[in-house]
């Protein structure tokens, strides 16, 4: 192998990546520009390196060429190991969704076999090729494969009270009369998706109202929206009233401060069954410093009225890596959450995204607070499977504190059903809103083919019968379906 010599100068000038053979965006071999820079990236900034071609000049690393992309990969995560001191235990792995990766394997191979190609192909280490397995395994034996004919359905909501530190996602501030506006338009695209459903004989399995901030609703449009989207959805079954129902109804309730008696009350009338109340942390100062609008003590305050409204499924989010915050402070966070209780919590690593305030505060961030956020990590495996809660899905993003991952932890029977499906993408989604994405899945190829709607939520009002005839489209090639 190369072996890299640093030099005084490479102290401050960038690392001189070559390879021997030019990469392309995607040539025949899988072997992908994105993901090796990806892969380099969770080693060192994009300060810090540049990647050049091969015979341009000197060069600290020629990484050598192979057919098998993965050579590629080990090769250049073995070379930045040696020189950095680091050794991240994802491996080569830079997907979103290493889960749905294992399960590949385990059908192809079994557990023990898929677990060695994990940790010998895939340099993950024994803990981490354990839990994949585990999850998805859990995943089978619980929730098993959806139906053919099944879907899931998301409806997007892009609006919040207040704009989060590291906040990415679409998340507008604005006044009720534009958000009276937007919702006209979004009843309108979940009448058409379930015309579109009708047609092709499909049914809804999951419904998942998320954001933003799907409670910056008032009660009554809550109610207003549950009862659109349950009149014309279709799902496995009827009420009757004429009302449909499914699997899983969640609504992201995100933040504490935005829900109240009223609007749980509409939830729970309209339907939904499970919800989500999401923290991020138990610590003021913190919530202070990363523009949430609530305290510690209006989370409890929000526990106590979902309680009190009927609701037995709740999930909360906690945040390993946040500013501020040391191990110790999140240790105390999760066992604070436990005493209310949840169905549900998922541990997410921050992730420090280009669109985020933190991104322009700090820009590597998430590599000083690398070695932090995995002894957080660490921590809520260790207290969450003493507490009885056991891993059911789990997810990566690009730029995470320490090369880290969000893992959704649940009391047995208490699985997301739409977080699973969506990250093992094997079933349809079809998708409402500004910033929504829906997937057409064809199984035949096990394959997906997406169409997205505007992320901006003017122009998304304005073009709403563009965004119908793109779910046209996608889906004219699937059905219909047999009758139900």
């Amino acid at each position: 192998m190369t072996e890299i010599k640093p030099t005084a100068e490479q102290n401050t000038a960038p690392l001189r990546i070559a390879f021997a053979k030019p990469l392309t965006p995607s040539n025949k071999t899988g072997d992908k520009t994105q993901e090796l820079e990806e892969l380099i990236k969770v080693f060192l900034s994009p300060d810090a390196f540049t990647i050049a071609e091969a015979g341009s000049g000197q060069t600290d690393l020629l990484v050598p060429y192979d057919q098998d992309g993965n050579v590629r990969k080990r090769f250049l995560y073995e070379a930045l190991s040696r020189m950095t001191g680091e050794a991240p235990e994802w491996g080569i792995m830079t997907g979103v969704r290493p889960v749905k990766k294992a399960g590949e394997l385990m059908r192809a191979n079994g557990t023990a076999e898929a677990q060695r190609i994990l940790r010998e192909t895939f340099l993950l280490s024994e803990n981490k090729a354990r839990l994949l397995t585990d999850i998805y395994a859990y995943q089978q034996a619980s929730l098993g494969d959806p139906a053919l004919e099944s879907v899931s359905v998301y409806i997007g909501i892009p609006f919040c009270p207040t704009r989060c530190l590291y906040c990415s996602f679409a998340s507008n501030q604005v006044k009720g009369d534009e958000i009276d506006r937007y919702f006209a338009a979004l009843l309108e695209e979940v009448a058409f998706l379930g015309a579109l459903m009708k047609e092709k004989n499909m049914f809804c399995e999951s419904l998942y109202i998320g954001g933003g901030t799907p409670t910056t609703l008032f009660a009554e449009q809550i109610a207003r929206l549950l009862a659109t989207a349950r009149r014309e959805i279709p799902g496995e079954a009827q009420e009757a009233d004429g009302r449909y129902t499914y699997r899983e109804l969640t609504l992201e309730g995100g933040r504490p401060d935005t829900l109240t008696p009223a609007k749980l009350a509409a939830a729970k009338a309209g339907g939904v069954s499970r919800i989500s109340i999401n923290p991020q942390t138990m610590k003021d100062e913190t919530l202070v410093r990363i523009g949430r609008s609530h305290t510690v003590a209006q989370i409890r305050e929000a526990f106590a009225m979902a309680r009190e409204a009927g609701f037995d499924d709740i999930n909360a989010d906690l945040i390993a890596g946040l500013p501020g915050e040391d191990e110790h402070d999140f240790a105390r966070s999760l066992e604070e959450l436990l005493t209310l209780a949840p169905e549900g919590i998922t541990v997410h690593t921050l992730a420090v995204k280009r669109a985020s305030r933190l991104k322009e505060e700090d820009k590597d961030y998430h590599y000083r607070s690398g070695r932090t956020t995995q002894k957080m990590l660490e921590a809520a495996d260790r207290i969450l499977r003493q507490s009885d809660y056991k891993p059911y899905y789990l997810y990566r993003q690009k730029h995470m504190s320490g090369a880290g991952e969000n893992t959704g932890w649940c009391r047995p029977g208490k699985e997301g059903l739409y977080n699973v499906r969506i990250m093992d993408e094997h079933q349809s989604i079809l998708a409402a809103g500004a910033g929504a994405m829906s997937k057409a899945y064809f199984p035949e190829e096990d394959r997906l083919e997406r169409a997205p709607d505007l992320t901006n939520y003017e122009l998304y009002i304005e073009r709403l019968e563009e965004m119908k005839e793109r779910k046209r489209t996608l889906f004219a090639a699937i059905g219909p379906f047999g009758g139900r």
